[in-house]
């Protein structure tokens, strides 16, 4: 693990080095050479503001949609989850067209940072070296871990931060033997880096210190408007991400057009929010801008890194944190000095701090934000005061909202990095998928006589009453029948069902998840619940039974098992693996030939021609996750599914 953590710390080097080559190569393109990024932005014509940026996000949109989806937003969360859920597994095309996609999305004007891409380039690039040379599926997360805390290394030049951001963030863990293998690979990488760039710090600013004992409850104000900025960024760029999701009749290529074409508009007022803005960033440290303009690009930057990872644009978080926390730092250190009697540090040393500050609300990171600032700017001076902020600001920012910028996008598509794995497991299914349509309804007033009848001849357990409207009012279980038996035996002949119905009714509806279903099963003894239509429509349509949650969660536990130790042996596209079971049968994985595409499995009679069988499809989901499925009868093959199929040597070696 120390070699192959070296080797991935010397790739991710390489690999962050050009990265920022191909950055300023789409640069000089979108915008002509010469000057900084922003002075290029800003000596270009109008019309070239929205038109590049717009180019841009169809560009990415394009490459998102036709060779990786895990290559739009901010990368990150999609490499937390296949440490957490995929045993590490990255398929290595997401290498190359996150660092295309990215790197256009930067170039060409796009609000975001580079760190999440070369985190999520770096993972890859990891995790590829262990799938080929077979690792176990702990091994192969640590190399993910190595590869983005050696991408993180090289593009910032800050060795340590990078390693306690892979434990912190991307493993979860300080154990010894990941860390060492972390650290190592932070240093490699940091070794090429400064080879071929050179040892420089990111910003350079003046030696800041503690000029007054009394500033530190001023840094204590810096942490908490750190905090609240903090969630505000996280909510804004959540509902930024489900504003365009809703735009379902929107193309997904089309969505970063419009993203583009946004950024444009705000750069014709203000270009400083327009890229990785780090040149913005070192004027705020060195106390050179106002008050009202720090605010101003504030809430710019906010609303323009939003739309650009909202509308599908693909770039990292951490820079724009970065330039947030510099002017929400400013703002105050502006403040501050305008109101109190004693002496105090420059505006520049808050922005100092107010960047860790505005990370670790964000990221939920504090010991990541505190190193990392330390390493950025080389400034000892402002540690006890950043050390202050970092902590004030995580510990609001948890307690307004427990999601991180990371993690609320997970918990979009139901993964709670927090919760255990059952959890997760049960959020994957839909109650739509194991609904039963042969429902059994009684209307309100039928008579108890004819409930007796049914309750006979039924199958259910529970009988759902509805009324006129055949809207849901009541159920009446095969308990509360029995119980009521004593009480009814005279009166039989005028009862009538409402009045042995359960209220207030207990249901799901179609578009719920197996979790809810647990929760609702959980308020009563219940076998069966009515399943609703997705809205407000109170008529049902169908039932689960308890027993259908536990076989489909059982089902879903096998799959992610058999995914976990499945994909961590998994090679790149155009090969296919192998392994030996018992007596001369083995486990092939393999792509999908031409010939298989979009017909039903029962029509190409495999088990009839070749003597196998496909026991198991891999196949990507909206989200970009892999995902594993049973097979049916009549399930297709659609192209770029993976199957694993079953059968003797003989017969596998001829199939393929």
């Amino acid at each position: 693990m120390i070699l192959l953590a070296t080797l991935i710390g010397i790739g991710g080097g390489f690999g962050a080095v050009f990265f920022r080559w191909l950055i300023e190569t789409f640069q000089d393109l979108a915008w002509g050479e010469g000057g900084t990024p922003l002075d290029k932005i800003v000596r270009s014509s109008w019309y070239w503001r929205i038109i590049m940026p717009a180019t841009g996000g169809l560009l990415v949109g394009l490459i998102v949609k036709f060779f990786a989806p895990e290559a739009k937003g901010h990368g990150v969360p999609e490499v937390m989850n296949a440490v957490a859920r995929l045993g590490g597994v990255i398929r290595p095309i997401v290498a190359i067209a996150k660092s295309l996609a990215s790197a256009i999305c930067i170039a060409t004007g796009g609000a975001v940072g580079r760190e999440g891409p070369i985190v999520q380039i770096g993972a890859a690039m990891g995790s590829t070296l262990g799938q080929l040379l077979r690792l176990s599926p702990r091994r192969i997360r640590t190399c993910v871990g190595c590869g983005a805390a050696a991408g993180i290394a090289a593009t910032f030049n800050a060795p340590i931060a990078a390693a306690f951001f892979a434990a912190e963030v991307i493993l979860g863990e300080f154990g010894v033997g990941a860390f060492g293998s972390v650290v190592i690979s932070s240093v490699s990488a940091t070794v090429v880096a400064r080879t071929i760039i050179g040892d420089e710090i990111a910003f350079v600013i003046p030696p800041y210190s503690l000029v007054h004992p009394a500033e530190m409850l001023t840094y204590v104000v810096l942490g908490l408007c750190a905090g609240v900025a903090g969630v505000l960024f996280v909510q804004t760029l959540h509902a930024s991400e489900e504003f365009f999701d809703k735009l379902r009749k929107v193309p997904e290529f089309v969505k970063p057009i419009i993203g583009g074409i946004g950024i444009g508009l705000i750069g014709l007022l203000l270009p400083e929010v327009m890229g990785v803005g780090y040149d913005t960033i070192t004027v705020a440290l060195n106390g050179q801008i106002g008050l009202w303009l720090l605010l101003i690009i504030l809430v710019v930057k906010v609303i323009a890194t939003s739309f650009t990872l909202g509308s599908g644009g693909s770039g990292g978080v951490f820079a724009p944190s970065l330039f947030m926390g510099a002017a929400v730092g400013g703002a105050v250190g502006h403040v501050a000095r305008m109101t109190l009697p004693f002496a105090m540090a420059s505006p520049g040393a808050y922005a100092v701090v107010g960047m860790g500050a505005m990370v670790a609300a964000s990221t939920h990171a504090p010991i990541t934000a505190i190193l990392i600032i330390f390493e950025l700017t080389g400034d000892y001076g402002v540690i006890p005061g950043l050390m202050v902020s970092c902590i004030i600001a995580t510990l609001v920012a948890q307690r307004m909202r427990r999601e991180s910028i990371y993690t609320i996008k997970l918990m979009r598509r139901g993964i709670d990095l927090h919760a255990g794995q059952e959890v997760n497991v049960l959020r994957q299914v839909i109650i739509r998928d194991i609904i039963h349509s042969d429902i059994d309804k009684i209307h309100h007033t039928a008579p108890v006589e004819e409930l007796y009848h049914r309750m006979v001849n039924s199958p259910h357990y529970e009988f759902f009453v509805v009324d006129d409207q055949d809207s849901l009012v009541g159920v009446i279980s095969v308990d509360d029948i029995r119980r009521a038996l004593p009480m009814l035996e005279n009166l039989k002949a005028v009862a009538i069902a409402a009045d042995v119905m359960s209220c207030p009714v207990v249901f799901v509806r179609e578009d719920d998840n197996l979790d809810t279903a647990m929760r609702q099963f959980e308020k009563g003894i219940f076998e069966e619940l009515p399943v609703l239509p997705a809205g407000d429509d109170m008529s049902p349509i169908g039932y689960i039974q308890r027993q259908d949650v536990i076989k489909a969660y059982n089902k879903e536990i096998l799959k992610v098992d058999m995914a976990g130790s499945m994909s961590a042996r998994m090679l790149s596209a155009n090969k296919y693996r192998s392994w030996e079971t018992v007596g001369g049968y083995v486990l092939a994985q393999m792509e999908t030939p031409p010939h298989f595409l979009n017909k039903p499995l029962e029509s190409l009679r495999l088990r009839q021609k070749y003597g196998i069988q496909i026991i198991l499809i891999e196949r990507m989901n909206a989200s970009g996750d892999n995902r594993f499925a049973f097979p049916s009868h009549d399930s297709q093959l659609s192209a770029g599914d993976r199957f694993i199929v079953f059968g003797r040597r003989e017969d596998v070696d001829s199939l393929i």
